[in-house]
């Protein structure tokens, strides 16, 4: 399997939005239920386009479109994962894990990676520490706070791990 990481077009960031809501919506409604809410709303997905050295990504396999990525590349190459998806239809299939090694093949000056994840979501869990290779660094809650989460009433609370994968000592 070929993976190539692509600049997301303007005119393709809708397409970004409803299968990034998609492939979120699965987990959230495996564990909460279905309650009709936007899972991830419009309004996070696109502050994180428009955040300082955002660059945004489409997971292309065989020409087709995937997944998705936002990374904000930073000055001090203390980098983030913000938003990172593979289409439903395209799970367990090893494209999440090609898409990392891509993305970090993509950025190798990056010293330090880091990303958050819902509590509740086993796969993430999975991915992130058994499949990439980060480590949870920090567990938001109630008693300690992201102090840049976003204020939405996101399914399953306060409760996130932060992930770090230290590239470059």
């Amino acid at each position: 399997m070929t993976i190539e990481l692509i600049p997301t077009r303007d005119d393709e960031r809708e397409n970004f939005i409803v299968n990034i809501q998609a492939a979120f919506k699965k987990a959230v409604v495996e564990t909460y239920g279905d309650d009709g809410r936007e899972v991830i709303p419009r309004e996070d997905v696109e502050k994180s386009f428009n955040a300082a050295g955002a660059q945004i990504l489409n997971i292309v396999s065989d020409g087709k479109i995937v997944g998705g990525a936002v990374v904000v590349i930073r000055p001090d190459n203390h980098n983030e994962l913000s938003l990172f998806y593979v289409n439903v239809d395209c799970h367990s299939k090893g494209i999440g894990s090609a898409a990392w090694r891509a993305i970090e093949a993509r950025y190798p000056d990056t010293a330090v990676w880091e990303t958050v994840t819902p509590y509740f979501e086993k796969r993430n869990l999975h991915f992130y520490i058994n499949k990439c290779g980060f480590h949870a660094v920090e567990f938001f809650n109630p008693h300690h706070k992201d102090p840049n989460a976003p204020e939405d009433d996101f399914p399953g609370g306060d409760y996130f791990f932060r992930f770090e994968k230290v590239v470059k000592s």
